[in-house]
């Protein structure tokens, strides 16, 4: 009887109450995730192919040069990832690399382990700092151990792909306006639980297409500080990397200020480890999300302003950013408002309907980035297919509460500068200094 009324509801609509009733869907979500992401990613693979003797050339020019790469790898109490990152590292294509470790105030064995992999020369350089400064500080001391050209900043809990730093320095390359190259990151720890499974997912979508989309429009926005290659000369201009939740987005918005460009390389692979629990998934987003009110709406407002440098991709990299993230997400509260007001009585017809779109959408973003990704994803990533029916719930309802959660307390409370994961005093010098 439910499904009768749910058809005979279907056919009943009309062109204008579909709008009325779906507009989230087919005006913005539809054409730009599903239509626009779509038809950008397939169109990657003529143009990979196109480029394919540049790479040849630009592999050339590499190992001719080998220029010396600085693998700077800052945490805490991450002692038990560090020995396959480093086996990852050694085992690389790319061999003309130092591996420089910062323990950041750990209270576990990490210590221990490093000083024990620096005598075996798996790691060229450790650092031990007593007192916890934060992950931008450690990176920063990292930094100044560093004697490369290019600087790979990695996080200690993840490992690479064997070809991964060879494939992410040819874009420099290729074009010596390029100041960062962001690598590809998929989740490790697929297996460990239903919430690493839907990460897994997630970034599939968001990452290895998405950034690829946003990096071929020239707006990308962010160089995952999980694997990200950077000039050095770079780096030294900008100081290294300012304190934060987000420090990642900040300093790539800080390079396009520069006028160097920044890419994505989706052939370069790095595996990390996802939260894998709601409850750690949440405090993580919530970290993350807040830092797009403290940089992009605070710190870097002057990329939406007129101004002698200012720079029409920079705006639009901003402005989209702000838009399908901000802007879009007041949308949604303002379009259940609706619903709830106006629609009350096909409420349940209307969450039906909305759930199977966005199962399409779903189930059409991922087959898109496992058609052109998967080569290099794991086989059982594309058994993730299954779970497709929980993203809809997952994205549209949890991802989304937290997401506008942080939005309201960053925009209220400036709780990042709060945020346990950086020191006190680190927090109280950045809010002083307005980082």
């Amino acid at each position: 009887m439910y499904i009768e009324n749910l058809i005979q509801f279907i056919s009943d609509l009309t062109y204008w109450q579909v709008i009325a009733y779906f507009w989230p869907f087919f005006i913005i979500d539809m054409c730009r995730y599903v239509l626009l992401d779509s038809f950008l990613v397939i169109s990657y693979l003529p143009k990979w192919k196109r480029e394919k003797p540049l790479r040849a050339l630009a592999r050339k020019q590499l190992f001719h040069e080998r220029p010396l790469v600085s693998i700077v790898v800052p945490g805490k109490n991450e002692g038990k990832h560090i020995p396959r990152l480093c086996l990852s590292l050694t085992n690389q294509t790319y061999k003309e690399i130092e591996i420089i470790v910062v323990d950041d105030g750990s209270d576990d064995d990490t210590s221990n382990i490093c000083r024990e992999l620096e005598a075996k020369g798996r790691i060229t350089t450790f650092i031990s700092n007593q007192v916890r400064g934060g992950k931008a500080s450690a990176a920063n001391t990292a930094l100044q151990y560093a004697n490369g050209e290019f600087v790979l900043h990695i996080d200690a809990d993840s490992f690479l792909a064997k070809d991964s730093i060879e494939t992410i320095l040819l874009p420099f390359f290729m074009d010596k306006k390029i100041g960062a190259v962001g690598g590809d990151v998929r989740v490790a720890n697929v297996d460990e639980s239903l919430t690493t499974s839907m990460q897994a997912i997630e970034y599939m979508k968001t990452i290895s297409t998405g950034r690829t989309v946003l990096s071929m429009l020239g707006i990308l926005r962010i160089i995952a500080g999980a694997h990200g290659m950077f000039r050095k000369e770079v780096l030294d201009r900008l100081q290294g990397w300012d304190v934060g939740p987000g420090l990642d987005g900040d300093i790539t918005l800080k390079i396009r200020k520069l006028g160097y460009r920044v890419v994505h390389e989706p052939h370069a692979i790095c595996y990390t480890n996802a939260p894998s629990t709601l409850q750690k998934l949440a405090r993580q987003r919530y970290r993350w999300d807040r830092s797009l009110i403290r940089f992009r709406v605070r710190k870097h407002s002057d990329l939406l302003k007129p101004s002698a440098s200012f720079n029409f991709s920079n705006f639009i990299s901003s402005a989209d950013n702000l838009f399908f993230n901000l802007l879009l997400d007041i949308k949604w509260w303002i379009y259940i408002t609706q619903i709830l007001i106006f629609q009350a009585s096909m409420l349940e017809y209307i969450f039906v309907i909305n759930f199977c779109l966005y199962l399409f959408a779903n189930l059409v973003e991922f087959s898109v980035a496992s058609l052109i990704f998967g080569h290099t994803a794991r086989r059982r990533e594309k058994r993730l297919l299954f779970l497709i029916p929980l993203m809809p719930l997952y994205t549209g309802l949890f991802i989304r509460i937290v997401r506008t959660y942080a939005y309201l307390m960053e925009f209220l409370h400036r709780t990042s500068y709060n945020d346990r994961w950086n020191p006190w005093k680190v927090s109280k010098i950045a809010k002083r200094e307005k980082l």
